[in-house]
């Protein structure tokens, strides 16, 4: 009986409700970013609508750490990537205001690729060298006057709920730019909606935000161990079935 009520709750409720509050969120920011700027209307509508996805898909969400960090301050978070509802959990939860790193694909999509281009968005293109370069320097000239960024190392989300190995992009551009890495550990998304599939579970979000690691004085000898350090730190917040 749960998983039939579960069924018609998304199919009935969560999803034309989630698809509603996506497309009046996309065009909110594709009339206001180019008018008024992206630094707020490409940050507080997409903020609301992680938010509001949350709670229509009943989940119960805890995060703690917030405290560890400036909002005037530039940031590069880097989090282990569970599973779709990574996005919401950050963008909703974090409380930062954040740009994000997203795949070429994500591009594609009707109404929220080109919102996701004015809210000031990177999208990654590792096509070869020379665009790769590129989108680090897009990724720069988002990130000031506290505007932070957010990438998964990994670069998608994990298949078995353990984390994969860490990718260096998010460390070389805040080696680049001297700003402190974030280490934010996710538990919970993995189970709400696990890759390649369409089954909704309710259940618990956790953002653990940590100690924010500082990149001034770092040579680019330093960085596997800078990536090895986040990723031990990330791995020792994880609830013990993702370890």
């Amino acid at each position: 009986m749960r998983n039939i009520l579960r069924f018609l709750y998304q199919w009935i409720i969560f999803i034309p409700l989630f698809i509603f509050v996506t497309l009046i969120t996309a065009l909110v920011v594709m009339i206001m970013a180019p008018v008024f700027g992206c630094k707020v209307w490409g940050y507080f509508p997409p903020h609301w609508w992680s938010r509001i996805t949350c709670w229509l898909a009943l989940c119960r969400v805890k995060t703690k750490g917030h405290e560890k960090l400036d909002p005037r301050q530039s940031y590069v978070f880097v989090a282990n990537h569970q599973g779709a509802f990574d996005i919401f959990l950050i963008y909703g939860f974090l409380n930062q205001n954040i740009k994000w790193i997203q795949k070429q694909s994500l591009r594609r999509i009707p109404l929220v690729g080109f919102a996701s281009e004015k809210a000031g968005h990177v999208f990654v293109d590792n096509s070869n060298l020379a665009t790769r370069g590129a989108t680090i320097d897009r990724a720069k000239e988002q990130i000031a006057n506290g505007v932070s960024m957010v990438i998964f190392p990994e670069g998608a989300r994990t298949l078995s709920g353990k984390m994969g190995r860490f990718k260096r992009g998010a460390y070389h551009i805040a080696y680049e730019m001297k700003l402190p890495i974030v280490p934010v550990t996710i538990n919970g998304p993995y189970d709400v909606l696990k890759r390649n599939t369409h089954h909704l579970k309710p259940g618990r979000l956790e953002l653990v935000i940590h100690e924010p690691i500082p990149t001034e004085g770092l040579t680019e000898a330093d960085l596997p161990g800078l990536i090895d350090r986040t990723r031990e730190i990330i791995h020792s917040a994880l609830w013990k079935k993702y370890k």
